[in-house]
């Protein structure tokens, strides 16, 4: 499993919103292969070095995107990332869009969300919120 703080999740989005209404929208979720279609706000999880957030509104260009890494897998504070990362996104690098109005009604729904977790299958991967009173 990994997690992240319901706060940088929260912060994440934020960022490409802001991102997007100052530099012209989403980045599309379908990767460039249909332009112009499902731009929407959301988030990228990303698997590469480490595992993180990514904001997907669009940038000037040479400006990179808000991140936040997932607290187990994570190469700045942690020497075993890797195996992190194999064992739970997989040892290839990939990209997985989740929408941010989806998101915000899962945080929404648990008043006392602290964590935005998410767990790996072979051919799925779920998310859920862990909450703490």
């Amino acid at each position: 499993m990994l997690s992240f703080p319901i706060d940088s999740v929260q912060a994440v989005i934020a960022r490409g919103r802001a991102d997007a209404e100052a530099n012209g929208g989403f980045h599309n979720p379908h990767y460039g292969l249909h332009p112009g279609r499902d731009e929407q706000p959301g988030v990228w999880l990303v698997g590469d070095h480490g595992v993180y957030l990514c904001s997907n509104g669009k940038l000037p260009d040479g400006a990179k995107p808000f991140i936040a890494y997932a607290l187990e897998c994570d190469p700045r504070t942690n020497d075993d990332w890797f195996e992190v990362k194999r064992k739970t996104f997989g040892g290839d690098d990939g990209v997985e869009f989740i929408d941010a109005d989806q998101l915000e009604a899962m945080i929404a729904a648990a008043p006392n969300a602290r964590y935005l977790g998410i767990t790996f299958d072979a051919d799925s991967m779920e998310l859920f919120v862990i909450e703490w009173s």
